[in-house]
């Protein structure tokens, strides 16, 4: 997954160089066509690297705003989990970003403590069926506060430090598991092509209620026409997605 990761991520200029060979040989000795073909493919490197710089720059400067700003709120979240079962405040679990690079992805813990040995035996109740993604209504896992916390989504703030080391960003796909992203086909590996973000079109249009192959989808549409003004739109719309709670469980 790694060397794959590795690969994708080299290849995006070496793409364009064959594009080139193959088909810009019926004008390769046009000086004119060259020095066309140049500037193109450094506006575009020129253009895509702002704006990736840029999307940087606001994912620091925003996700250390909000540590700071939310620290009151999980000092509370932290003293209710310990006083629930005594057991650890943080889930820290393995999850794909992207081109397959694996990073430590943390949540407030909102379930028992041996919630993932429990989880094998309520695949058959999995409200998405046979799909891929596992998403349960009433989960029996889930303690007291971790209904409150996965409601507002509260449990998905310690995300915040993965923005800011820059294994996520404020908007991007959902990161999976890696016992998910074994399952996928090529067309499924695409939501991989981004980093991954804290919230998405999907978290913002039902979350748990939209089915996986709808979460593909609607993935690949951001990846397709990812901009900074549509980032700032998907943040705005987190804000009454969260307070609804619409697919929160």
């Amino acid at each position: 997954m790694r060397a794959l990761a590795g690969a994708v991520g080299t290849n995006r200029v070496e793409l364009i160089e064959e594009l080139y060979r193959r088909y810009g040989k019926a004008q390769s000795g046009s000086l004119r066509y060259k020095i066309s073909y140049l500037r193109k493919k450094y506006s575009w490197m020129f253009v895509v690297g702002s704006s990736n710089a840029l999307k940087r720059i606001l994912d620091v400067f925003v996700s250390a705003l909000l540590l700071l700003l939310l620290s009151p709120l999980f000092l509370f979240v932290a003293v209710a989990i310990k006083l629930t079962d005594g057991g650890s405040i943080l889930f820290w679990q393995a999850r794909v970003g992207q081109w397959g690079r694996e990073f430590s992805f943390p949540k407030f813990r909102s379930m028992v403590v041996n919630a993932e040995y429990l989880k094998d035996a309520l695949l058959m109740r999995n409200d998405h069926g046979a799909s891929i993604s596992f998403k349960m209504k009433r989960d029996p896992r889930i303690t007291w506060i971790g209904r409150s916390t996965r409601k507002l989504s509260v449990d998905e703030l310690p995300q915040l430090w993965c923005v800011l080391n820059g294994d996520m960003s404020l908007v991007g796909p959902r990161p999976p598991v890696p016992r998910e992203v074994a399952r996928y086909s090529l067309l499924d590996r695409r939501r991989l092509d981004a980093k991954p973000g804290l919230t998405c079109i999907w978290q913002v249009s039902g979350r748990g209620d939209i089915p996986f192959d709808r979460q593909v989808e609607l993935d690949v549409k951001y990846i397709e026409s990812q901009s900074l003004a549509l980032d700032f739109i998907l943040l705005l719309k987190t804000i009454p997605a969260i307070m609804t709670g619409r697919g929160a469980y």
